[in-house]
């Protein structure tokens, strides 16, 4: 038993050094798994074969623009955004807005009751009246002194009287009007008519969402202190970038940008560049307005952002693909020379612009590298 395991094994063996024969035989005669001879020290000829998996690309100069990769975060345009303070003193009486709720410009918010109210109707009133007759009086002057009724010092007088009682007039309309009065209700306290009140109005000033609401019903207000809302339009709003190191230099105004919304790309334009470093970040920040006209950006989200310069700049270009690792870890590409071998080429990769990279060193315009084959190349310089 123990001979025939022993005869079995070195048939095995035989076989196996039989097949090793056949397999180097076919190398040697020329076959497509013979490794290429080298035409040159360190360059590599390849058969007409193994070309057929090899892309070459020529490397020519490019135009594009460079990106700056960061992140920011959403916040409202402040330019269509303000906090809404309380116009008048008093307790709250109604809020007729909720946080969400998109308001036009005018639109009554609260309603207070105040004695700041009730003060400045009357005093209209008094100012509407006090302005008509003064108007009257002067106008009845005008028409004495063209019969030498009465003198021209005395019709001047009456003149500079109404012109004073109508600037009266028009500063308590426009105090009735700052504690949230509409034109009807105005006009209806000048023409003397009994109307009646809900109380002072808070009115919105400007069209857009109401972003927070600070007052509850009963809260005791104070003119021109206490903040009652905050509306913003989120139909457009700002995104501020970071920008950290040398990227600080590649940015600036009226430079695009491109704001990632999940699947959605937002496009904005950058408008600010800050003139000092943030102490605790070391980041600038690139401030960027955008059209958000589905709300899709919300206030203090964090999002990916691009800046795209609007400058064009010129350089040679190669693919991504193309730029390998020796040894050493330095870049290197594979050059097709003129006898049709390849030749390793160092070389100084710079900006990355999608699938190609900027070449600052090593290549020049019409060189042919391998863009798709090169890891077949090194493998097969590396046995």
């Amino acid at each position: 038993m123990k001979s025939e395991t022993i005869h079995s094994t070195g048939r095995r063996s035989r076989a196996v050094v039989s097949v090793l024969g056949l397999l180097l035989a076919g190398c040697s005669s020329g076959g497509n798994v013979n490794p290429p001879a080298s035409a040159a020290p360190g360059n590599l000829k390849l058969t007409a074969a193994q070309m057929q998996h090899v892309h070459l690309y020529t490397v020519a100069e490019a135009k594009f623009h460079k990106a700056v990769q960061t992140s920011g975060t959403v916040d409202f345009d402040e330019d269509h955004a303000t906090g809404v303070l309380a116009p008048i003193s008093g307790p709250v009486s109604k809020l007729l807005v909720a946080p969400g709720d998109r308001v036009k410009k005018g639109q009554a918010l609260a309603t207070v009751d105040s004695p700041d109210f009730a003060a400045a109707v009357g005093a209209y009133r008094k100012a509407e009246a006090a302005a008509r007759n003064a108007r009257r009086v002067a106008d009845v002057d005008k028409d004495l002194l063209a019969h030498k009724g009465v003198s021209e010092r005395e019709a001047a007088q009456a003149q500079s009287d109404a012109v004073g009682a109508e600037s009266d007039r028009d500063a308590a309309r426009q105090a009735l009007a700052s504690l949230g009065v509409d034109a009807p209700s105005i006009a209806a306290i000048a023409s003397g008519r009994d109307i009646a009140f809900p109380g002072g109005t808070i009115r919105a000033p400007l069209a857009g969402i109401v972003v927070e609401r600070l007052i509850t019903p009963g809260q005791l207000l104070q003119v021109g202190t206490t903040a009652c809302f905050t509306l913003a339009d989120v139909s457009r709003v700002w995104v501020l970038a970071q920008v950290f190191g040398a990227d600080i230099g590649q940015v600036g105004v009226g430079d695009g940008a491109q704001i990632q919304v999940g699947d959605t790309t937002l496009q904005g334009k950058v408008t600010n560049v800050a003139d000092e470093v943030d102490a605790t970040t070391r980041a600038v920040v690139a401030r960027v307005s955008v059209d958000n006209p589905h709300g899709a950006l919300k206030k203090q989200m964090y999002v990916p952002v691009s800046l795209v310069s609007r400058n064009e700049t010129n350089g040679l270009m190669a693919p991504a693909s193309a730029i390998l690792r020796d040894d050493e870890n330095l870049p290197f590409v594979y050059v097709a020379q003129a006898d049709g071998s390849f030749a390793r080429a160092h070389v100084t990769p710079g900006y990355r612009d999608g699938d190609n990279y900027q070449i600052d060193t090593g290549l020049k315009a019409g060189d042919q590298i391998v863009a798709d084959g090169g890891l077949f190349l090194q493998f097969m310089q590396s046995q």
